[in-house]
């Protein structure tokens, strides 16, 4: 994809400003049309994203589990909720193999969706 900043202003600006035609720029340049599609949606070069969200086979099966200490502490005060440190103990009790860093991030991304 392009990555030339000049590039790419110019044929946003030649195709949304003067109005040449998406087929003209396409033979002008030579490039796919679906690259052309992603110049005239961003206003600059998007960075990498991924097609889909990576995949979590070892805290997925735990994540009923962390969601449901979460929703029983969810009137208690802060003193008494569990840390993801906690949770994390709880979870290896029961057989979890995974690390700490990933119930950490789990519980953050629960707690985080569970506010909105």
């Amino acid at each position: 994809m392009y990555r030339d900043m000049q590039k790419w202003v110019q044929i946003r600006q030649r195709v949304l400003r003067e109005g040449v035609s998406k087929r003209q720029i396409l033979r002008e340049m030579g490039m796919h049309w679906t690259t052309l599609e992603k110049i005239l949606k961003y206003s600059s070069p998007p960075g990498y994203r991924r097609s889909k969200p990576p995949c979590k086979p070892k805290i997925g099966p735990y994540l009923g589990r962390i969601r449901q200490i979460l929703r029983k502490e969810k009137r208690a005060s802060k003193k008494q909720r569990h840390t993801a440190k906690r949770i994390w103990q709880i979870l290896q009790g029961e057989g979890f193999t995974g690390g700490y860093t990933i119930v950490k991030d789990a519980v953050r991304e629960l707690r985080y969706t569970r506010r909105d």
